[in-house]
Formats: C-alpha cells, structure tokens, sequence
C-alpha cells in the first residue's frame, strides 16, 4: 500500500516544461530584446507548435534559438504526453483510489484479526470470519492469492507478513489477534516473533506444517499452535467413533438450530466482578446456560454452582439461543 498519487509521475515533466518556458522567455528577452509578455507568447506558441505567426520579426540568432527551442520543447511535451498515457493505461487512478479506500479501513480497525496468508486455509479462515462477522484483514505476497483477494473486494495488504512495517499496517497495536496460516513453517516462526514482540497481549494462533515445528511456533510466542494433518485425523477418528456428537456440537458452534456455544469474558470494567453468578445475572431464567467457567489461571469449573463469584479474566462458556447469549453477555459488559 502506500501508493504515490499519480500525478506525482508528471513532476518531471512539469519541472522540464518550467525550465523550458523559463530559458526560452529569458533567450527572447536577451536576444530579441522583447517584452516579458510578448517573451512569453513566444514561447508557448513554439513549443506547442500551433503554428501562430512571430509576435516581432526576428534576428538570425532569433531564428536559431527558436529551432533549438522548438526541438527541446516539443521533446518535452510529448514526453508528458507519454507519461500522461501510462498513466491512463495502467488505472492509476483508479487503483490510487482503491489503495485509499483499504487504507481507511485499515486505519478503522479495532479488536480485529490478522490472517497471515491465503491460501486453502487462510480461505476457510476468512468464510468463517464473514460467517460470524468478525473484523478481519488478510496479509500475504505471492501474486495468485493477491490478485484472488482483491477480486473479491476483501480487506488486505500485499507484503510480508514478518515485516515490521507490514504488521504496523495492519494495525497489530489495535489488533485482537493474529493467525499464521503460511505453507512455510519457517515463515511462521518469524510472523509470530515479529507480531510477539509488536503486542505482548496479542492472541496468535499458528499453524504448523511439521509436528517438531508446534514447539519452536509456541516457544516464538503462540498462544496457540495447530497442525491441519493431526486436526484432520483427529476429526475423522472421531466422525468414525461418534459421529452423532460431533454433529451436534458441529450444530451448536454454527449456530444451525437456533442455539449456539458463545465464549465470555469478564473484563476489568464489568459491573459483576466480585458477585456470584446468582447475583449477577448470569443465572437468570432469561440467559444462557453457564456450562463452564475457567480461571486465568487455567482452573476449570464445569457446571458451576451459583454461589462461585466471577474474577477478572474468567472465562464463561455459555450455550444458548441468540437473544440468551445477547442477555448473558450484557450482564458482563
């Protein structure tokens, strides 16, 4: 991004054609001894080659200086002309205003995600985000997937996702979090300390090619790291031994039948901290069912009791239709 205005290609042109008028202007007066005015009409005349008369009859060295003019000035016209049809040709413009519109909302970001890469994964990743309306913009630099996210009019950065510049970009400070979904796991290492070191408090989640990667990708800082190929027989195990469970939570994390599985957070400004999950709502016949509820320290508390008072950071896994979990996440706002 940060792509010059494309009338920034005429500046040498604009600059030759001053020095141009301005010699020319100056040779008239010297020579000709003629007036500013009448200098200057000269001289546009000439180099625009209208084919106007002489303004005063003029001297042999008159004549001569006005061939060298003539040669000069229009080699310089036509070569703004030439810049003028690049220009034209290339859709700088339009490509000008379209780098401006996906830097404004970059610059509109907030709790957002950063998806590195889009190839298979990082596409499933995107519809997944459109799916749940969840702000995104997606980073990556080989010219088949650049050409395939700006045809779909998505928001994204063509570069290198380990760049500092390209991070900042992005919008990494204001970011929520952060998914390394390149081929090369050694990319990925880089992506994660770069954007580690950009956002302590940054949630990265990574992918790893190889499983001897999971380690080197979680000591560079993910919070998170997965391989495709153990999710994959993961997921097939388990369709081949319960196929009816994973249907159901399949269900319940898409939302499908009307109810859906929400995380909640209690955060620093919640009203709740301190009260029991009794008192704070979160029980009430009109919410989400509290299934579970974990402690930053990792402690898990299954089916809690209603007596258990909420802390900064927990964690509240809630299942519900759309208005309970609306409900359940205003009690923690």
């Amino acid at each position: 991004m940060h792509m010059e205005h494309p009338l920034l290609r005429f500046r040498l042109a604009a600059i030759l054609l001053v020095i141009v008028i301005a010699v020319g202007v100056t040779g008239y007066t010297l020579i000709n001894r003629w007036n500013l005015l009448d200098s200057f009409y000269m001289v546009i005349i000439t180099i625009s080659t209208v084919g106007y008369t002489e303004v005063h009859p003029q001297s042999q060295a008159g004549r001569l200086f006005t061939s060298g003019l003539i040669v000069v000035g229009v080699a310089t016209m036509l070569y703004g002309f030439g810049v003028f049809a690049e220009t034209l040709a290339d859709n700088a413009f339009g490509r000008y205003r379209r780098e401006r519109r996906l830097q404004r909302d970059l610059d509109h970001l907030r709790d957002h995600y950063i998806i590195c890469g889009y190839g298979r994964i990082g596409t499933q990743i995107v519809a997944e985000f459109e799916d749940h309306k969840v702000p995104y913009v997606v980073i990556d630099q080989t010219e088949e997937a650049v050409e395939r996210i700006r045809a779909e009019g998505r928001l994204h950065i063509e570069g290198d996702a380990s760049k500092e510049e390209i991070l900042k970009q992005a919008g990494i400070e204001r970011a929520k979090g952060l998914i390394s979904a390149v081929d090369s796991d050694e990319r990925a290492v880089y992506i994660v300390l770069a954007a580690r070191a950009f956002n302590p408090s940054l949630y990265i989640v990574a992918r790893a090619g190889r499983r001897e990667s999971i380690r080197r990708l979680e000591l560079a800082g993910a919070t998170r790291t997965i391989s495709p190929y153990l999710m994959a027989g993961h997921r097939m195990a388990e369709l081949a031994i319960r196929p009816a469970m994973v249907d159901v939570l399949d269900t319940l994390h898409h939302a499908e039948a009307g109810i859906g599985v929400e995380e909640l957070v209690v955060s620093p400004a919640t009203a709740a901290i301190g009260k029991t999950l009794d008192a704070s709502g979160l029980l009430a016949g009109d919410a989400a069912r509290v299934l579970a509820l974990r402690r930053r320290d990792g402690n898990l508390h299954v089916n809690p009791s209603g007596s258990l008072r909420l802390e900064e950071g927990d964690l509240v896994i809630a299942l519900g239709t759309e208005e309970q979990l609306f409900v359940s996440a205003s009690v923690l706002r």
